[in-house]
């Protein structure tokens, strides 16, 4: 597996491929794959960013830093699914392993890269909110910087309604909503749960929640806090035998609800019926 970390500082004019292979040994067409996959970065002046374009024109006093990591570039990211285009901002359906963000070594796979590949008319994306990377579900993508903010906004203020399914080991009272007010980190949380359905036989649950806080991780600790972790949990279900083998995390964000900061119009986005979880699958 080949790590390279190097950070170039130009001296003299040089197109930005010729500086990277004066200091690595790799060939023309890996350096291009890797800057494609957001492998590479841009110091000037105050600020740094993201580099893709390898006809940029580099001054004196620039740094490129180049960050190559064979086993992350290698990584094919899972199919997103659009479920709205609204010119502003879309709503995609983020699968299972695609990130929310990316980091220093790449981007490739998270849902603002590919929205950026894969809509028309081309348009930057922003990040608004964030799923775990073993979550999957309806996640907001901003295409410019004024939408984006407007979004933000709705977040902070709690303006925006979400709701999550997960499937669940055990029988969940039906009867009435569950609330879950256990602090995580010191911090005040709430959850609310209400199950949809059980299934004797898996002695599985399909559970609605919606939470009024949003600590990390907040769905699947408070879900093992009532002794039914989310199924698939490798982090917090110290119930579930043969976790290694088992689905994926089972955690979705299936509805979101909101009133747009651009137009004014009442959004609601449900995932359709072939996205959503299912016992039975």
């Amino acid at each position: 597996m080949t790590i390279i970390e190097k950070h170039i500082v130009i001296e003299q004019q040089k197109s930005v491929i010729q500086a990277i292979e004066q200091v690595c040994q790799l060939s023309h067409q890996q350096i291009k794959i890797a800057i494609n996959k957001g492998a590479l970065w841009l110091s000037r002046g105050k600020y740094t960013q993201r580099l893709r374009r390898i006809k940029k024109t580099l001054l004196q006093g620039d740094t490129l830093h180049f960050y190559y990591n064979e086993t992350v570039l290698a990584q094919v990211p899972n199919q997103a699914e659009l479920i709205e285009d609204c010119l502003h901002y879309s709503v995609w359906y983020k699968p299972y392993g695609m990130l929310s963000q990316g980091s220093k070594w790449s981007d490739h796979c998270t849902i603002t890269r590919w929205s950026e590949t894969h809509l028309l008319p081309e348009r930057p994306a922003f990040i608004v909110h964030r799923l775990d990377r073993a979550a999957t579900g309806l996640i907001l993508v901003a295409h410019s910087k004024t939408a984006a903010q407007a979004l933000t906004k709705l977040f902070e203020a709690r303006a925006l309604q979400k709701q999550y399914h997960i499937i669940c080991l055990g029988k969940l009272d039906s009867e009435s909503v569950i609330t879950v007010t256990e602090p995580i980190d010191n911090k005040a949380a709430k959850s609310h749960f209400k199950s949809l359905y059980y299934d004797k036989e898996k002695d599985l649950s399909l559970v609605e929640v919606t939470i009024e806080t949003g600590r990390k991780h907040q769905i699947r600790k408070h879900a093992a806090y009532l002794d039914h972790p989310v199924y698939g949990d490798r982090l917090y279900n110290k119930v579930q035998v043969n976790i290694t083998t088992a689905k994926n995390l089972q955690l979705s964000a299936a509805k979101l609800n909101f009133t747009c900061p651009i137009t004014a119009e009442k959004k609601r986005f449900i995932l359709p019926d072939h996205l959503m979880l299912s016992i039975n699958e």
